[in-house]
């Protein structure tokens, strides 16, 4: 019986670009919904997606027949084009160019999905900057701040 079997969550984050504050509560639930059925339209399962003004976070079921960088880079070129075609004042929207990944073990999902649902509350403590490099530090992933923040 050979199978190939995968349950691999991600915890993803990026920035829209230069960290500008250029997305508007209103616009959000229905980008959200967009990013999720593009996850789902390449083999993921949202868990959560919410997004600031300035950055997003999402957390899914990764594919075992894609890349990450392959499923973050179709994620953030689409939902780049919706962004454009929805308004004007999106004609010069870009997400950062780089992104942070990170693995959940089943037993800290729901902890994550509360995390992510909560982001609104949380930045009333913490930056966006401060959060990823405390991700980064917690990971161990090395990093030069002079290319983090693109």
């Amino acid at each position: 019986m050979p199978q190939a079997l995968a349950k691999i969550y991600l915890h993803l984050i990026f920035s829209t670009k230069n960290r500008e504050r250029c997305l508007p509560d209103d616009i959000r639930p229905d980008l959200h919904s967009y990013m999720g059925g593009i996850l789902n339209g390449l083999g993921c399962s949202p868990f959560e997606i919410n997004t600031e003004p300035d950055h997003a976070h999402l957390l899914f079921i990764m594919t075992r027949t894609e890349t990450v960088s392959n499923v973050v880079g179709q994620l953030k070129k689409s939902s780049n084009d919706w962004l454009r075609s929805r308004d004007q004042q999106f004609r010069n929207f870009y997400w950062q160019g780089g992104y942070g990944a990170f693995s959940v073990s089943q037993s800290a999902v729901e902890e994550v999905r509360a995390y992510v649902r909560n982001q609104h509350d949380h930045h009333k403590q913490v930056s966006f900057q401060d959060e990823y490099r405390t991700f980064l530090k917690r990971y161990e992933i090395e990093f030069d701040e002079r290319y983090v923040w693109d």
